[in-house]
């Protein structure tokens, strides 16, 4: 194998990586609202227009188990369940900030201005 192929499949494994992870209409919108303050269950998905219970129960159990937040069980009655971001999670700044101008470029571009 070349070095180039060998570079370039890296490349594709490592996107695919961050695919699965982050990919999908709700993990990012997820974590932008716990990180906006949004720590119960019931505020997340009110601040997420569309989500469903079962979506965003499926969701955060995936971002849990990637270490992106952390489920706390506080023990009192009746018990709450917060959610919150972790350190490892401020690492997608790399990654969202670019998302979000890309996006608004491109929104602006297929609208016409």
């Amino acid at each position: 194998m070349a070095k180039d192929e060998k570079r370039f499949q890296e490349k594709v494994k490592a996107i695919q990586d961050t695919m699965f992870v982050l990919g999908g209409k709700w993990k990012l919108p997820i974590i932008l609202s716990i990180y906006s303050g949004n720590k119960r269950f019931n505020d997340i998905s009110n601040s997420i227009p569309q989500i469903t219970n079962r979506v965003l129960s499926k969701e955060l159990k995936h971002l849990e188990e990637n270490l992106l937040i952390k489920r706390t069980v506080i023990d009192n009655y009746p018990v709450k369940i917060e959610y919150s971001v972790t350190d490892y999670s401020y690492g997608l700044e790399e990654v969202i900030l670019p998302m979000e101008s890309w996006g608004k470029k491109h929104r602006n571009k297929i609208k016409g201005k």
